[in-house]
């Protein structure tokens, strides 16, 4: 392939083609995301709909038992996982992105401790419909700050990413 640039992503690599970016998974996690997730996140989504059921259904048991912390932390956990369904309802999980259809990407930087560094790239699918694609970088233990700054090099230098 030429004119490809590769960077190291959380699951395996990313790389930038002229005409379209392709993430690749590699290894053992990879392997566990390919067949948990595939290409879609919908079965995600629904494994955490039924989650946030349960615990709506156990906070409802507590409340008429009069038990208000379980009322409480049931309630709480439950509503941040609708939040997080309903955050997550346009993400996509295509390994391939075709950079006409790109229409915006932006860079997070990771807060120590709580996420790593990611982009969010914003795109048309083949339905029309504007998605989401997060490409999360590898974290601290595994050399994540050179591998960020090699990323956002990369993505600047091929207008992916506004400088």
């Amino acid at each position: 392939m030429e004119n490809e640039k590769t960077f190291r992503t959380k699951t395996g690599f990313c790389h930038i083609l002229p005409d379209k970016i392709i993430l690749t998974r590699e290894g053992i996690i990879g392997n566990v995301a390919k067949i948990t997730v595939g290409n879609g996140i919908s079965r995600t989504l629904i494994i955490y709909s039924v989650i946030s059921i349960f615990l709506l259904n156990s906070a409802y048991s507590s409340f008429q038992k009069g038990e208000n912390v379980s009322v409480f932390f049931f309630g709480l956990l439950a509503t941040f996982l609708i939040y997080g369904i309903i955050k997550s309802i346009n993400n996509s999980a295509s390994p391939i992105i075709e950079r006409n259809k790109i229409k915006g990407a932006k860079f997070i930087n990771a807060k120590v401790g709580l996420t790593r560094s990611r982009f969010e790239i914003s795109f048309e699918d083949e339905n029309g419909k504007l998605k989401k694609r997060l490409i999360m970088l590898p974290g601290s233990l595994n050399d994540g700050t050179n591998e960020t700054e090699k990323a956002l090099a990369i993505m600047k230098s091929e207008r992916i990413l506004a400088s």
